[in-house]
């Protein structure tokens, strides 16, 4: 039988091999290239349109867009959160405990630390969605929908502490170690315990997610990643703007060096950048918006004018509302279901603490940097500044982004690429995760390099589609993802409440304590 080792030698010598192979293609024929790059990209519009109608309708009548998605997002957040007595905020200290690791037990079942489930999770999360996403929020909904996208990532942490409990709930550990769940999981096996004809439901959902969530994965978890942070990197390094492709091909070969390696090679990367380029992202934010210490008082009044004033409340102030939210949701993912494949992998005694820890996500990645990100945006003006309208019609939020900081600091878009890419990069390998494990629920764990290699040339297409096509596919797949979560979440809600008053009641009464580290 072949050793790991062996089989990660040989696969890093093919992927060299297809690398290398796929560079001489390119500079053999441009002309063909540019043909390939047209194609791809009236793919992706074409099937943009298939899949809003399938999937998507509006359920409000009027001028406003609010898609269903997006509602079913909205609805489920604000109920958890109330079904689980405000959780979200109780619970806060303690997850800051729980993630230090303080109640860590090695001898626990599981793949990866709380902590690094958390930055695994949060590297997924953590991306071009607070830096482009955020920037396109603002320049169509204005500044109010800042306000929005911070109650959306308020609200979200409920939703998020509910699926990752169930992820860990459901989730099967195999003989080799591996961790296999996930809404995959507690929809097939959750709704199976309730009788048989809910077992069959559960099992259709669950192969919709999975489906679903591939499709995400090489969208909005990769190409949208690689899209997006190639508009802002070639601001500062040139070559990339002449030659787009070559920064998908370096993309894909730091990509596919990690996602070889499987979990616990990614946690083990995500623990030390995330921390990193989160911190070096918003002390930098920090520092511009102080700069504007002045103006700060009138930033926050336009933000509160934007968010509830305009024509009333079924007027503009809705269009706000739903552009807050569904950037909030596309970047915190809370609700989606993909963080609860990371979580499920965490070693851990209790369920519920993982799905406590799994709450910090959003308040860290909405609350925190999306609002950083919307902070600057505001202060500097670039949203309504018609020098940059193009930008904004185009969609190239991280480009916007970097304008944005280099109006105060000038050499700041050279730092701006390097976190750009690093937040890229650490999204794309914790999608590859997800999407994986949900190929390997359809097809089997012998199947899963054929998934890798799918995600690798993905990563190679996201620098040469255009940023809009990419970024409206990324928003279909990984927002419907949410339709069959949340109904699985709704429907076993109520075993997560359970385990969730019993997890309370023990630790208020200080029978933990002798657990803590």
């Amino acid at each position: 039988m072949k050793t790991l080792s062996h089989q990660t030698s040989k696969t890093g010598r093919q992927l060299r091999g297809a690398i290398f192979g796929i560079i001489a293609g390119l500079f053999a024929g441009r002309d063909a290239l540019a043909s390939f790059a047209e194609g791809v990209n009236s793919a992706f519009g074409s099937l943009n349109g298939v899949v809003a109608q399938l999937l998507f309708f509006d359920v409000l009548p009027g001028p406003y867009s609010f898609p269903l998605s997006v509602a079913w997002l909205v609805a489920g957040a604000v109920f958890f959160t109330f079904r689980m007595g405000f959780i979200n905020f109780r619970a806060f200290k303690h997850a800051i405990d729980v993630t230090r690791g303080h109640y860590d037990d090695p001898k626990d079942k599981g793949e990866v630390s709380h902590f690094q489930a958390l930055t695994t999770a949060l590297s997924a999360t953590v991306g071009l969605g607070n830096i482009a996403g955020v920037a396109v929020a603002v320049s169509l909904g204005g500044p109010g929908a800042t306000f929005w996208m911070m109650v959306a990532g308020l609200l979200g942490m409920t939703s998020k502490l509910v699926e990752c409990t169930l992820g860990q709930m459901y989730r099967e550990v195999r003989p080799d170690g591996h961790v296999m769940g996930g809404p995959m999981e507690y929809l097939s096996r959750g709704f199976a315990e309730k009788g048989k004809g809910w077992g069959k439901v559960g099992r259709g959902l669950a192969v919709l997610f999975a489906v679903l969530c591939i499709g995400g994965s090489f969208g909005g978890g990769n190409a949208f990643q690689v899209n997006q942070s190639l508009n802002a990197v070639k601001e500062s390094i040139p070559i990339f703007g002449e030659m787009p492709w070559l920064y998908g091909v370096l993309m894909a070969i730091a990509t596919g060096v990690v996602i070889i390696g499987g979990i616990k090679r990614i946690a083990s990367t995500a623990d030390k950048i995330v921390p990193f380029m989160c911190g070096i992202y918003v002390l930098f934010a920090l520092f511009i918006v102080l700069s504007h210490v002045t103006e700060i008082p009138s930033m926050i009044l336009l933000i509160l004018q934007g968010a509830f004033a305009p024509d009333a409340m079924y007027g503009g102030a809705i269009g706000v509302i739903i552009t807050g939210f569904k950037r909030a949701a596309f970047s915190n993912e809370a609700g989606i279901g993909s963080a609860s494949i990371a979580h499920s992998a965490a070693k851990t005694k209790y369920p519920v603490r993982e799905g406590i820890v799994a709450l910090l996500e959003p308040f860290i990645d909405t609350v925190v940097i999306c609002t950083m990100t919307a902070l600057v945006i505001i202060i500097t003006g670039v949203h309504a500044n018609p020098e940059y309208a193009e930008l904004v019609k185009t969609g190239q939020g991280a480009a916007l982004t970097s304008k944005a900081f280099g109006e105060k600091i000038s050499w700041f878009p050279y730092v701006l690429s390097l976190a750009v890419a690093l937040f890229a990069y650490s999204t794309m390998i914790s999608w590859s995760y997800y999407g994986e494990r949900c190929w390997t629920y359809l097809v089997g764990e012998k199947y899963s390099m054929v998934y890798r290699w799918a995600f690798i040339g993905f990563a190679f297409l996201g620098s040469i589609t255009t940023a809009t096509n990419v970024l409206e596919f990324s928003d279909l797949m990984i927002l419907a993802m949410c339709l069959p979560n949340i109904f699985g979440m709704y429907v076993l809600g109520g075993k997560v409440k359970t385990a969730l008053d019993d997890y309370w009641g023990k630790l208020q009464s200080g029978a933990m304590v002798k657990e803590r580290h």
